[in-house]
């Protein structure tokens, strides 16, 4: 019989996160660690990301920081070069950050547009080549990348922003059709709304809070830890057979056109 809490184990395993200082990414490395794997976590401020190694030692788990922005393609090779010096083999590597620059089209500048384009798309281009040149070289790994609903809902203001998670997508597509045959997985995860510090003016705006709320099945928010425990997932051997996918992890936002009214109405 299969083991299947085995299949979760990370014992011995080596991962890299990019965008760990903070949200998401604080929580993906905090979740890899605490399943056993030894973790590298980087952002573009290394305070950040050695705010949350040490706390992962605190936790009695194995992590170390660099400092990487993951819109600099240097940056990025960077820390690929440094993962492998400091683990010899890299399991596992995932990046989360993104950039939105809430603005409509007609609005948006040549500076505007290759901000957003420079991180989301072109750093995760990056990124794919970096890490996986050594899965392919290694002949096996897991790389994870973070695309977001907005890839296939949309409201005025971030078709640009929604464009380049779409991208995301099909470049988890097609690099996992050209590197399955070394053993490598590609996927992504698409979050709807998280309560992070990064959305935290949300709370500010209560009728905006709990519109987006709304949006969900579960009338609520989720937390990072709730979106990291689909990083792990993907991450570990229990999604062996997982690759060129995007998991949704939305709440619902995705599985209903608007927000679901009339629900208790309609129960009488």
């Amino acid at each position: 019989m299969t083991d299947y809490r085995k299949l979760f184990d990370l014992t011995g395993k080596t991962a890299v996160v990019l965008g760990a200082a903070s949200g998401i990414g604080k929580s993906s490395a905090e979740a890899l660690a605490s399943l056993g794997a030894r973790v590298l976590c980087a952002d573009r401020t290394l305070e950040g990301a050695d705010t949350t190694a040490a706390a992962i030692r605190e936790q009695g788990g194995s992590a170390t920081a660099a400092g990487c922005d993951a819109a600099d393609r240097a940056d990025v090779e960077a820390l690929a070069a440094k993962a492998l010096a400091e683990f010899q083999h890299v399991d596992i590597a995932v990046t989360t950050p993104g950039l939105n620059i809430r603005k409509t089209i007609l609005d948006y500048t040549d500076e505007d547009l290759d901000r957003v384009i420079n991180l989301n798309i072109k750093g995760t281009v990056w990124f794919f080549q970096a890490f996986g040149r050594i899965m392919v070289q290694q002949q096996g790994g897991s790389l994870i990348a973070c695309s977001s609903v907005r890839a296939v809902t949309i409201e005025p203001g971030l078709a640009i922003y929604g464009s380049t998670k779409a991208a995301i997508g099909l470049l988890v597509k097609g690099f996992a059709s050209e590197v399955g045959r070394s053993g490598v997985r590609v996927n992504a995860i698409a979050p709807s709304i998280a309560e992070t510090a990064l959305t935290g003016a949300f709370k500010q705006r209560p009728d905006i809070y709990n519109l987006y709320a709304g949006h969900t099945v579960f009338n609520r928010w989720s937390s990072a830890d709730e979106v990291a425990t689909a990083v792990a997932y993907l991450a570990s051997d229990a999604a062996s057979y997982i690759s060129g996918s995007t998991l949704f992890v939305d709440g619902g936002w995705t599985a209903v056109d608007g927000p679901p009214t009339g629900l208790t109405q309609l129960a009488r």
